[in-house]
């Protein structure tokens, strides 16, 4: 039997994600009540508005995001994002920094490597923002060696947010490497009995957009 894991946090009016980015703002453009001019009694519609920075919520990170001849979110390759032999690893609660270490002598070719911090439990609260786990550059270095497919993590930021230079990102995105953000609830999922799934809508000219991450295991 398949067990599916959700990994995403829900995207709410008003919330924040990201100190300094405004949240979205989740409205009716059409309600049930104003429906009824359109159908015939009883039959009722709702269509929603929303607009939303795409940082917002559990998202994936596309080259473009990066630079600016990287692939955009509509060009990503579904391979690179969909039904990925997943790896989990639990990173040290008593440090910031997490090193290539956490990854030594593991066979992660064509996987998705989730970094497992507990970050998550902080999520929309002012320390969430502050002081929060991250990778460090000989880490992403490690992992495009490695031949990894995809990267995330439970952090605001899989890089350290007082580093303007970004290297993770930088070396992840340039090798073409997705890089999830703001994953929770890993800690449910088993070691390296899963599959991976973080598949956003193909929007043209972003990247960056919310996804639905969920893992699956027939454990």
């Amino acid at each position: 039997m398949t067990q599916f894991f959700d990994l995403s946090h829900p995207i709410e009016h008003g919330m924040v994600t990201y100190k300094g980015l405004p949240g979205p703002l989740i409205e009716d453009f059409m309600g049930r009540e104003d429906s009824h001019a359109h159908y015939t009694g009883g039959t009722t519609f709702q269509i929603g508005r929303i607009n939303m920075v795409a940082n917002t919520g559990t998202y994936v990170d596309s080259p473009f995001h990066r630079y600016e001849d990287g692939k955009d979110i509509a060009s990503l390759d579904l391979a690179s994002l969909a039904n990925l032999q997943g790896r989990l690893f639990h990173a040290d609660a008593h440090k910031r920094a997490i090193g290539a270490e956490l990854f030594e002598g593991q066979s992660l070719a064509g996987t998705a490597v989730l970094v497992h911090t507990g970050w998550d439990r902080h999520w929309r609260t002012e320390t969430y923002s502050c002081n929060s786990p991250f990778l460090t550059k000989d880490a992403a270095t490690f992992l495009v060696e490695a031949g990894v497919f995809l990267v995330g993590i439970d952090s605001i930021n899989i890089d350290d947010p007082d580093n303007g230079q970004r290297p993770v990102h930088s070396i992840l995105l340039r090798a073409g490497i997705p890089v999830v953000e703001h994953l929770c609830s890993l800690s449910s999922l088993p070691e390296d009995d899963f599959r991976f799934f973080a598949v956003p809508a193909p929007v043209k000219g972003f990247g960056t957009f919310p996804i639905r991450a969920f893992a699956t295991s027939s454990k």
